[in-house]
């Protein structure tokens, strides 16, 4: 066997009031205070707080900093930069989805790595030399699983593109996954990146980089987030706590310990295209796309995909690997359908295609893919979500 790689968190907190514990962990390292990174949205409506009143209570000064767009561009970190060493801060605090979190990530290894100020050094695999900045972080959402991945993804709005950045030194050493901290999704947002979380499970499980380790988190993650995602949207439209969010809570961490450690697919690379050239939700990209990238993949992968059924709930009984295979895809979007997310693209342009193709396969999540795919081939799979195609 060929030798692999896995990193995780070096601590990680679950369940409902996770995020007390967060005042003993800066206290116990001797931090004194702690950098905020959070959105907007989630400053306004009061989420962000659910933490820095804890950090109150426990006397740990702290400075907010929430330039964060949804989609965070190389001026975002900057800038974050920039307030983190104006802040006097010596730890940081990461809290919500991808994009607070992805920020962070850039900001902490910039200011222990100051020659990657840059921040467009640091796509791929940057050879950074020291481990970002101590950070806890806190997901609102139940998708991107950032608190447990050495990946993040920036945006330079001057090229359209969105980069990768994968280095071990950017994963957060402490995560507190607290369901109540995800109690003020709406219903869209919480179907979108938990369809997030089902095509890291599924890209990871079927991508080249699979093995027993990343296996067993992504089978896992793929029954965990096929059971819960209805029930937590449904609880999102309600306002009702229930089960399905604290499901979902756990399946999108689990996700996340697998995928980050075996790369993704096409699914993500081209997720990453849409989402940099017509601001598409992350989440809604890749549940429009991932039933498309299974059937493609489908020739390479069929006997993992009649896994995927299974962990699916589908009962595959008497059925060939094949029809089990198609019955993952049929579950996959009868699943996407039922937390009504789109099946196009409505932004997007014929004419652009052959572009959008282009930059999906420089993405850095292409080359993971289990089945070779051509230009050709990507413009194919764009048409599919087109509605001028």
């Amino acid at each position: 066997m060929a030798v692999n790689r896995f990193v995780l968190n070096t601590i990680s907190y679950h369940g409902k009031g996770a995020i007390k514990e967060i005042p003993g962990e800066i206290t116990r390292r001797g931090y004194k205070k702690a950098f905020v990174c959070s959105d907007p949205d989630l400053v306004k409506f009061g989420v962000t707080a659910k933490v820095t009143d804890e950090l109150d209570a426990a006397g740990i000064p702290w400075t907010l900093y929430s330039e964060i767009k949804p989609n965070p561009t190389i001026q975002n970190v900057k800038d974050g930069v920039a307030a983190y060493k104006a802040s006097g801060a010596d730890m940081m605090v990461a809290i919500g989805g991808g994009s607070s979190m992805d920020t962070c990530k850039g900001i902490g290894v910039i200011i222990e790595n100051p020659e990657f100020a840059d921040v467009t050094s640091l796509e791929g695999v940057a050879p950074t030399k020291n481990h970002a900045t101590f950070t806890i972080a806190v997901p609102t959402t139940a998708g991107t699983a950032a608190e447990v991945t050495i990946n993040y993804v920036i945006t330079d709005p001057d090229k359209v593109r969105k980069f990768v950045c994968v280095d071990t030194n950017d994963i957060p050493e402490v995560a507190v996954v607290d369901p109540d901290m995800m109690a003020s999704m709406p219903a869209g947002l919480t179907a979108a990146t938990g369809m997030d979380a089902l095509t890291h499970a599924i890209e990871g499980y079927t991508t080249k980089g699979a093995w027993e380790l990343s296996d067993m988190f992504h089978y896992k993650a793929i029954e965990l987030i096929s059971k819960n995602l209805r029930d937590s949207v449904a609880e999102a439209k309600s306002g009702e706590p229930g089960s399905g969010r604290e499901g979902m809570a756990l399946g999108q961490y689990i996700a996340g310990m697998g995928f980050s450690n075996v790369g993704l697919g096409i699914d993500h690379s081209m997720a990453h295209t849409l989402s940099a050239h017509y601001d598409t939700p992350h989440g809604v990209a890749c549940a429009m796309l991932l039933p498309i990238a299974m059937e493609f993949n489908k020739p390479v992968v069929t006997e993992r995909l009649a896994e995927v059924a299974k962990a699916m709930g589908v009962d595959t009984t008497g059925m060939t690997t094949d029809e089990a295979a198609d019955a993952a895809i049929a579950a996959v979007k009868q699943l996407s359908a039922d937390v009504n997310i789109p099946t196009v693209c409505q932004a997007m342009k014929a004419e652009e295609i052959d572009q959008l193709a282009t930059d999906a396969m420089n993405d850095a999540c292409f080359p993971g893919n289990p089945r070779e795919a051509t230009h050709e081939d990507v413009v194919e799979l764009f048409k599919k979500i087109c509605p001028e195609a």
